[in-house]
């Protein structure tokens, strides 16, 4: 038998087996490896040395830490006070806060799992005591979870930008239309649902004269940081891995000023960051060394020339790779599938004329929806594990979501304007 299908069938039983994701990936590049007589074993370590040393990455532990900093220095509490002035007087006010939370706190975390973990803590107990139903509030914070990764700075976007060689300045600026199509969709979607179930505003009163700007006033200088990115990176003052560093050091800055940054709070802060970053490079090699392979066997060619042969039309392409990608994405962690799919894929959209911005952010929208799907849903898992939410609750409350979701994902598929809108504006 072929060595490259031992190892993917070795990959897929891990995976089944729920062995973590670096380990199921590791096993399936050993196994070819050892399949392949006369292949020099110390190419493997070469490969997953060199898929994390890629100067790009580093943006990755820059962005985690500023995302934690930010958490423990009291901004996520001036931006959620903010979120809840603006939303207060709208049909499932809480909800809608959750949403917007998200959305915003996309451009300070670009962690998906932070940004789940951090609000079931700090919404869902609030959601549950005033009348939300535990399964709504889960879903509604794991479904506004993924918009973090799609509003820069994300991860996701740094891994892709990386793996694909495009702009990972473009990618951040591509990001908003994305993460803003999503929340908007998805307060609409919570205010319907929210008046069937009447589930009250915050507030019924106008707010108190002034309330408003000293909420703004209050959030201002921690919604400015995706601006001072974004505006860094398009006027070259520093790279995308450099901004991570700026961003780390804004969040110190604002967390002193704040005075919420305790010596503690900063040892635990630089704890979690290691324990994020670690999980995601240990990925990031494993995948690395897969992706090899793929490359070594010509996997990607072949499927190139393939799908040119049978598939004529691009939008076609493109349906097939969401069924494809959504698939995948039930079963194996976003960062991974990337890392080995993107190199398979993103020259097949090439070949069809898909521009490189818009299928990027078609490529990470599915990734995202996966984190939410059984049976392998990341932020599925984390939000109902602190929540105490049921599986089977949690897939029958989301049946809504999961259909504005797919609307969400034709939309970017069939209107590029969507992910490429800002990029021309910007470049």
């Amino acid at each position: 038998m072929n060595p490259v299908i031992i190892a993917a069938i070795c990959l897929l039983v891990l995976l089944f087996l729920k062995a973590p994701v670096f380990i199921s990936v590791l096993a399936g590049s050993v196994v070819y490896f050892i399949a392949s007589p006369g292949l020099p074993s110390l190419i493997f370590a070469q490969r997953v040395a060199s898929g994390i040393e890629n100067t790009t990455l580093l943006a990755i532990p820059f962005f985690v830490a500023a995302g934690v900093f930010m958490n423990c220095s009291g901004v996520t509490n001036r931006v959620m006070h903010f979120c809840t002035v603006l939303t207060g007087r709208m049909a499932g006010g809480l909800a809608q806060v959750n949403v917007l939370l998200s959305t915003l706190m996309g451009g300070l975390s670009g962690s998906a799992l932070a940004d789940a973990a951090m609000e079931a803590k700090m919404l869902c107990p609030e959601m549950e005591r005033q009348g939300y139903s535990k399964e709504f509030s889960t879903v509604v914070t794991a479904v506004s979870s993924m918009i973090t990764p799609l509003i820069p700075p994300g991860i996701a976007m740094i891994l892709y930008g990386s793996i694909a060689n495009v702009s990972i300045g473009k990618l951040f600026v591509a990001g908003i239309g994305p993460g803003l199509l999503l929340c908007l969709a998805m307060m609409i979607l919570v205010s319907m649902i929210s008046k069937k179930r009447a589930y009250v505003p915050i507030r019924t009163e106008p707010l108190p004269k002034g309330e408003l700007f000293k909420s703004f006033k209050q959030a201002f200088f921690p919604l400015c940081l995706p601006v001072i990115i974004i505006g860094g990176i398009r006027l070259g003052v520093f790279t995308p891995t450099e901004a991570g560093a700026v961003a780390i050091v804004y969040a110190l800055v604002l967390g002193i000023s704040y005075r919420e940054m305790t010596l503690q709070g900063f040892v635990s802060a630089m704890k979690d960051t290691v324990v994020t970053t670690a999980s995601i490079m240990l990925i990031v090699g494993a995948a690395s060394s897969f992706a090899w392979i793929l490359t070594r066997e010509r996997i990607p060619q072949t499927l190139t020339e393939m799908m040119i042969l049978v598939v004529h039309n691009k939008y076609v392409f493109l349906l097939i790779v969401n069924l494809f990608l959504l698939f995948v994405g039930m079963f194996i962690e976003g960062n991974a599938a990337m890392i080995v799919l993107v190199p398979l894929l993103a020259p097949i959209a090439a070949a069809f004329g898909i521009d490189e911005i818009q299928f990027a952010m078609v490529f990470i929208f599915n990734m995202s929806i996966g984190a939410i799907t059984p049976p392998m849903g990341t932020l599925m898992f984390v939000t109902c594990g602190v929540t105490g939410c049921k599986i089977d609750r949690f897939i029958k409350e989301a049946v809504p979501f999961f259909i504005m979701l797919a609307i969400c994902l034709l939309l970017l598929t069939f209107f590029p304007i969507f992910s490429t809108l800002f990029v021309n504006l910007l470049y």
